[in-house]
């Protein structure tokens, strides 16, 4: 089982952002020391939290020049707001800049306020993903393909430049839906999903969805029949489970307050905002606190978090994807990624 590390963007308030930047290609640097299998990074529009990652490939190309050795990942691009062509494009750059150390995650989009950027997709962003897939892997070939220019004439168009890698890599973000889950395995995409918000026996299941569904579907330059499901956990090791605790709990429940309330404030259609109070969503905020620390997360010693990767092995899991921006100060995370790169040799 491979270990990742993962940014999402804490809500740090700030209005200027080149330390964050700096701090960031200073994590992946870390981690590329370290021997962490890839570095993960959103995309996020318009809102506090993840307001340091408009546009991955930018991110990325960033990343790809500043490390050797780790993998350089989209985690994910909403690819409803994006026209396949570009993003092909885009990202065979960034192979280029990385010698070919590329891999994406697709997703759906959620967010309304998003769909700015792609009004029209929006009620469909599910089938107009499903769609774009195919197009995307054959774009990626080289493959020759037929789109309408300005004129209105069909042309055949093959992006460039060509990519290092001859297939790109390729998950599918889910939130949970199961539907999902065997999509992906249809598709023969690897699955990127979440410890938090599941239950233990529900993961179980739709991993044995997905790689049922991943076996049945026929090769299509993707995964191979088993399959390959990276879950992303919240994490920090430290010295022990109380100080842990300790650390995590402001930030993390600020972060997660923040996450509700963009939750909350979504419009989607037909259904009304929900305006939820600072008592509410501080409650919330406790109750899903609660729960990261029963069963799902990375944060705790080395002993506890040892036994969770185990368990997580144990289910089938081939990559975590590890969070580590939740509104810890840079050199807390620093210092849990080095407890956690221990924890990476054993697991390897």
């Amino acid at each position: 089982m491979e270990l990742s590390v993962m940014f999402f963007g804490a809500d740090t308030g700030e209005t200027r952002h080149s330390k964050t930047y700096d701090d960031i290609l200073a994590v992946a640097q870390a981690a590329d020391r370290l021997g962490f299998h890839a570095v993960w990074t959103p995309e996020r529009h318009f809102q506090q939290v993840g307001q340091v990652f408009p546009s991955p490939p930018v991110l990325s190309a960033a990343l790809a020049a500043a490390t050797e050795r780790i993998g350089i990942r989209a985690g994910s691009v909403v690819l409803p707001l994006h026209h396949p062509l570009r993003v092909a494009e885009d990202w065979a750059v960034v192979d280029n800049l990385s010698h070919g150390r590329v891999g994406l995650s697709l997703a759906t989009g959620w967010h309304s306020k998003d769909f700015v950027l792609s009004p029209d997709t929006y009620a469909s962003r599910r089938e107009e993903m499903m769609r774009s897939i195919p197009l995307l892997r054959k774009l990626w070939a080289g493959e020759p393909v037929e789109f309408m220019d300005g004129t209105g004439e069909s042309v055949h168009v093959q992006p460039q430049p060509r990519p290092v890698q001859d297939t790109l890599p390729l998950w599918m973000t889910t939130s949970g839906n199961p539907e999902t889950w065997e999509a992906a395995g249809r598709l023969r995409t690897g699955v990127l999903g979440a410890t938090v918000g599941q239950r233990r026996d529900e993961l179980v299941d739709k991993i044995a969805r997905y790689r049922a569904a991943c076996t049945a579907a026929p090769d299509q330059g993707g995964v191979g029949p088993d399959g390959r499901v990276t879950l992303m956990a919240h994490t920090y090791v430290g010295p022990t489970d109380e100080e842990v605790r300790e650390l995590v709990a402001a930030p993390l429940k600020t972060y997660l307050r923040s996450h509700i309330l963009q939750s909350s404030a979504n419009r989607t259609a037909g259904k009304r905002t929900i305006e939820l109070t600072d008592e509410q969503s501080a409650s919330l905020a406790e109750f899903a606190f609660g729960r990261y620390l029963t069963w799902g997360s990375l944060l705790g010693s080395v002993q506890t978090c040892r036994k969770m990767l185990a368990d997580l092995q144990d289910l089938g899991v081939d990559e975590v994807a590890c969070f580590v921006d939740f509104g810890l100060s840079h050199d807390d995370v620093l210092t849990g990624l080095h407890r956690l790169a221990e924890l990476r040799e054993e697991f390897s």
